[in-house]
């Protein structure tokens, strides 16, 4: 761990990671995406392990991927055959894991290590872009299958020593998750329930107005903002920001806003 590390803590990051593989596959609709993360990247100090907690995860409790040599899951369908041949070869970090799994029992959170589950799409696709050589060590954290707000923030809070052993702490969501919406046509109510879902959590995470206790409550009622409903049918790619919120307890420090197949999304770094 260098100097520069310790006299810092590491950087949480939620990001909306796109489409699928995507990304990774010269998708033009996502190249502003790709533009963000090859801004942001430079900025982080380079962690000594990463905390991904996947939108496309779910259990009854939290679970964290323990093995040393993880696999990859395809969790997507219909793509080139290009798409199942992708590799980020990054290790696991069995003692990592093993340090989340007692950060949230201290907390009362009971959870559970997987030494069988490999990374799905909501790691190696970001990564692949963030860290190329896949030289980093990972975990992946899963989400409640609840999808309950609250117990999201808390499991986050739980984790907040994490910071200050270099792990850089990635939420992997997208700030708009409708399928249908994103291959339907679009039109200027859409564009307007799109932009004021958006607006709304651009201020309910970077307004340094609000006291935590505000923004804990905005983000824990978030199905009362502005179109909640249709940028978020089910909350599970939402809920990866809920955990960094919890990780950091500020507002986010830096706000990225871009288009993505067709519609505005967000990603925040505290």
């Amino acid at each position: 761990m260098n100097n520069e590390a310790n006299n810092r803590r590491s950087s949480v990051v939620y990001l909306s990671h796109g489409g699928g593989p995507l990304p990774l596959l010269g998708d033009t609709s996502h190249q502003n995406m790709i533009d963000v993360i090859r801004k942001l990247t430079p900025t982080l100090i380079k962690p000594s392990a990463i905390l991904v907690i996947s939108a496309h995860w779910e259990e009854t409790k939290p679970t964290i991927t323990s093995a040393a040599l993880p696999s990859l899951i395809y969790d997507y369908y219909g793509f080139a055959k290009e798409a199942y041949e992708i590799k980020y070869p990054a290790l696991g970090a069995p003692e990592l894991a093993k340090k989340i799994f007692n950060l949230l029992g201290n907390a009362g959170i009971s959870a559970e290590l997987d030494e069988l589950r490999g990374f799905d799409h909501g790691l190696f696709v970001p990564l692949k872009l963030m860290y190329p050589k896949a030289n980093i060590p990972c975990v992946q954290l899963s989400l409640i299958s609840s999808l309950q707000p609250e117990a999201h923030i808390q499991m986050g809070k739980a984790l907040a020593a994490l910071r200050t052993e270099n792990v850089l702490i990635i939420g992997s969501g997208f700030s708009f998750h409708n399928i249908n919406a994103f291959f339907a046509a679009s039109t200027q109510q859409s564009q307007a329930m799109n932009q004021s879902f958006e607006q709304w959590l651009i201020e309910t995470c970077s307004n340094g107005q609000f006291t935590e206790q505000e923004r804990e409550r905005r983000l824990i009622d978030w199905q009362s903002a502005p179109a909640a409903s249709y940028c978020h049918p089910r909350a599970e790619h939402l809920l990866p920001l809920h955990v960094c919120y919890g990780v950091a307890g500020t507002a986010a420090e830096t706000v990225f806003e871009f288009e993505v197949m067709g519609k505005m999304v967000s990603a925040y770094v505290w």
